[in-house]
């Protein structure tokens, strides 16, 4: 099981950007081998849907439709963390952001266990 730790999250206006950022440890986790992705929640929500994923190295990327060409996911296996710039923000970004790791090729986190989550909200 993956244990993270979301952070970075704020209050921002339309068209500004955050970075998030997720610190992903676990016993027997070890980072670097797995894909990484992003995940929210809008309010009132019932699902984790998908928003970007990176693949173990960091050399392949993939993002919702409704994300592609603002937010840009990176990796630092250094630092077991995963990020999430966020630029050109718009009200409907507003969410509570999860990581996870993901299946490798898919949009499905590998695991059940999720962080706290770190809000964004986005006034207009």
């Amino acid at each position: 099981q993956v244990q993270p730790v979301e952070s970075g999250g704020g209050l921002v206006q339309a068209g500004g950007s955050l970075r998030l950022s997720c610190a992903a440890s676990g016993r027997t986790f070890k980072f670097s081998n797995y894909a990484m992705g992003w995940f929210r929640q809008a309010p009132g929500g019932e699902e984790r849907g998908f928003v970007a994923r990176i693949s173990w190295s960091g050399g392949s990327t993939y993002y919702a439709e409704s994300v592609k060409g603002r937010f840009t996911i990176s990796r630092d296996n250094t630092k077991n963390t995963v990020y999430l710039q966020m630029n050109s923000l718009k009200p409907e970004d507003t969410a509570v952001y999860y990581c996870n790791a993901v299946v490798p090729g898919s949009t499905v986190a590998a695991f059940g266990s999720w962080g706290q989550g770190t809000q964004v909200t986005v006034s207009s």
